[in-house]
């Protein structure tokens, strides 16, 4: 391991060239973006990152630490930007919000947040409080906010020791942040269904929906252009004899007409922008025009001027008939009815005006009333023609308003990722804690205390420092006695094996994103079944430990897989000798009473297995090695989850296994042809190491049926999709069959090296920064 030295060389170049870097952005952006409201943004960034860099520079903020800013708890919400980094303000703090000067003019106070933090602690400050408590019409954006809510419950409960203790732990930051809650006009959301957007969210993304600038110039030359050139074609054709136009002299009465068609093209090009092909001088409608504006004002045309008038005229007759035949008649109403067609923009228009009428800030219970064809009132007030179908672009956004139990939205493709299901997960989790207390008004407190929580951007940790924990939050410790042992212990336990077997059935080929993760050791520690969960850790900040709970998951792990099975074999491990280690540092550890926890003896042996000598704290490719073995050993999450939650997903192991080995075709297909492809691989090697775990567990016989079935389906891509996976292959087969997946033709599939990959096949790596870190 490095020394402090080292670990400083690392904080500080976090420290000074990343939020340097990101300024320099963010000015950029502010200078040359073309979209105001982008440019406004980068204005924000940018006074966000030089609060960063001062805040270093005077020695406010300590970067890499769980308190980085001076003077405030680890429990207060910082304001979080990009890469962890914090700005040095409260998210809590700033102006006062308008609810809250409101407040404070409705009760006579001085506006500023000491006074309402008094007033809240009155008679009549906590009468208030406990209305909002029963009424449970409040929001809370930020932790912070459910504070005094918090104390009023402990308050009106009888627990005034608990309140007062509360109450002196938040007075010293009662004048910058701020402790009460957002009087809203609705009740609490509905605790069993879950939405990824607000009506709100859906509304705006419509609101902000342009038209398509191809598809409206198209539209415009269907059903403008084109008519007001068969008008001058067939105006010309006056002119003409056996096909030669002006083979006869116009007379006024053509000249006038012609003048008509000229006004009315400049009024039409005046509202009709989107098409400029009219102008073209070369384009055929160019053509004719300009001819008529010469002959119009009395001035006779060249030679030239007038061969390219006849060579216009010819070929538009030769290429679409004459106006008025029946070719000609038939081409120009198919194009009438085709610009006729609502265009999507205006569809999304009608989407967003069903949308107003809804509450803005929850989903919604039923999509079809939505996204349903015009209807004929609608089409009496908008114009669009009835029968309309609303476009797939703006249903799906739509969709994603949808409220309804998690799963239902997995099954209808709302949420299409483990990382979109990470997002969701929070609000059920919020609810499964709020069970744990008794009173119905606490409930709702907890919940909207945790779903607030969740929105808590995640710190730059080093040193295996944690994020902190809602428990850590006063308010909620001050509660803690309050939460019911047994029943919420079952409850926790029953929606982790129950999202667990959602995410590892819905999306068996990806890792687990890290918010999920947290979320599920939230419920996993609430339920007491010792499945530790692990996060997947950064190979750039990586300082070559691990802390504790790593060699207790490889332990449950081995407790799954030992005994020989495909998984153990295939990675050579040695599941017995992970138990013995495991027991050794349990028995160290009970002596230890200082710094931070690790686990030594585990971090020597990703080392050792990744074939480095040293700490394992080194470059990036070396530290991703590292803590690939690392994920090998612990199963990422996977065993715990299996072998202590129970999950065990109702298509069956050898189900998932296959739907593993069709994203590791579908990740290898995108090798080919690709300049950095070394991500890719990475992905494709961790879904690989999925479908091993999967197939661990199926039966002798479904193994073999598999393993039979993925040389079937990897031959179903392109060759060289099978060229890239058949050492792979390979290498899995020998190993069914008593050998090593490294004799041979046969490889092991890992997704870090430091070298070039073999799966690449074309080219080595370069290790001078283009695909550096594989």
């Amino acid at each position: 391991m490095k020394d402090d030295a080292d670990k400083q060389h690392i904080v500080g170049t976090a420290s000074s060239s990343y939020p340097s870097a990101q300024l320099a952005k963010a000015f950029r952006t502010a200078l040359t973006h073309q979209d105001a409201d982008t440019r406004l943004r980068a204005e924000k960034r940018q006074g966000q990152w030089r609060a960063v860099l001062a805040g270093m520079a005077n020695g406010l903020l300590k970067v890499g630490s769980r308190t980085p800013v001076k003077g405030l708890p680890a429990w207060v919400t910082p304001e979080v930007v990009r890469g962890g980094f914090v700005t040095g303000a409260a998210s809590a703090g700033g102006p006062l919000q308008e609810y809250e000067a409101e407040a404070a003019r409705r009760a006579g106070l001085a506006q500023g947040r000491s006074a309402l933090f008094a007033h809240a602690l009155t008679d009549d400050g906590l009468e208030e409080l406990y209305g909002l408590l029963d009424s449970g019409r409040y929001e809370v954006t930020v932790p912070e906010e459910a504070a005094l809510l918090t104390a009023a419950w402990l308050t009106r409960a009888g627990q005034v020791d608990a309140a007062l203790e509360l109450v002196v732990e938040l007075a010293p930051f009662a004048g910058r942040l701020r402790f009460t809650p957002r009087p809203v006009g609705r009740p609490a959301p509905d605790p069993t269904a879950v939405h990824r957007k607000t009506v709100a969210d859906a509304g705006g993304t419509l609101a902000r929906r342009r038209p398509n600038k191809a598809v409206e110039t198209q539209r415009e030359a269907l059903a403008v252009w084109q008519p007001f050139g068969d008008e001058l074609l067939v105006h010309w054709l006056e002119t003409a004899e056996d096909g030669r136009v002006l083979t006869r002299t116009p007379d006024a009465a053509w000249v006038e007409r012609g003048a008509e068609l000229l006004r009315r093209y400049r009024l039409l090009a005046a509202d009709h922008t989107y098409c400029a092909k009219h102008r073209n001088p070369k384009e055929n409608l160019g053509i004719l025009r300009r001819a008529l504006e010469e002959t119009v004002a009395g001035r006779p045309l060249d030679a030239r001027r007038l061969g390219l008038l006849r060579h216009a005229v010819a070929s538009m007759v030769r290429k679409r008939g004459l106006p008025g035949a029946e070719r000609h008649t038939s081409l120009r109403r198919e194009q009438a009815a085709q610009a006729a067609l609502p265009s999507h923009h205006a569809l999304a228009q009608l989407v967003l005006r069903r949308l107003s009428g809804l509450p803005q800030e929850a989903g919604v219970a039923e999509v079809a009333p939505l996204v349903a064809p015009v209807s004929g009132r609608e089409a009496r007030e908008t114009g669009l023609p009835a029968g309309a179908a609303i476009p797939a672009g703006v249903r799906r956004t739509v969709e994603a308003a949808l409220s309804a139990p998690i799963g239902t939205l997995v099954e209808r493709g709302v949420v299409p990722s483990a990382e979109v299901l990470a997002e969701l997960v929070p609000q059920l989790v919020a609810v499964t804690t709020a069970q744990a207390y008794p009173d119905e008004a606490l409930q709702t407190l907890a919940a909207a205390n945790y779903r607030a929580f969740r929105n808590r951007r995640s710190l730059l940790l080093l040193n295996l420092e944690r994020q902190v924990r809602v428990e850590e939050l006063p308010w909620v410790r001050a509660i803690a006695p309050q939460r019911a042992g047994v029943a919420a212990g079952e409850a926790s336990a029953a929606a982790l094996r129950q999202l667990g077997e959602l995410a590892v059935q819905a999306f068996p080929g990806t890792v687990l994103p890290n918010p999920l993760v947290r979320e599920l050791g939230v419920l996993a520690r609430q339920a007491e079944l010792g499945a530790p969960l692990v996060e997947e850790l950064a190979a750039d900040i990586f300082m070559g430990t691990f802390s504790p709970k790593f060699l207790t998951a490889a332990r449950v792990a081995a407790e799954l897989l030992g005994g020989g099975t495909l998984y153990e074999r295939y990675y050579a491990i040695d599941y017995r000798a992970v138990r013995n280690l495991a027991i050794f540092e349990a028995g160290q550890a009970l002596t230890r009473s200082y710094g931070a926890r690790t686990s030594p003896g585990f971090a020597k042996l990703c080392v050792e297995r990744a074939g480095l000598s040293g700490s394992g704290y080194g470059p990036v490719a070396e530290n991703g090695m590292v803590i690939e073995q690392a994920q090998i050993l612990t199963t990422h999450n996977l065993a715990a989850l299996v072998h202590r939650a129970g999950v065990s997903p109702a298509a069956g192991w050898e189900d998932l296994a296959r739907r593993c080995f069709v994203t590791v075709c579908r990740l290898t297909a995108r090798v080919q042809a690709n300049p950095r492809p070394l991500s890719t691989i990475k992905d494709a090697a961790y879904a690989w190491r999925q479908m091993l775990f999967h197939l661990s567990l199926c039966t002798p016989q479904e193994q073999t049926r598999t393993l039979t079935w993925l040389t079937e389906e990897a031959a179903r891509h392109p060759d060289h999709v099978m060229a890239r996976l058949s050492p792979a292959l390979t290498g899995l087969r020998q190993v069914a069959e008593g050998g090593s997946p490294d004799e041979g033709d046969g490889r092991r599939l890992l997704g870090w090296s430091t070298g070039g990959h073999w799966m690449r096949g074309d080219r080595v790596d370069r290790g001078d920064g283009g695909d550096r870190g594989w």
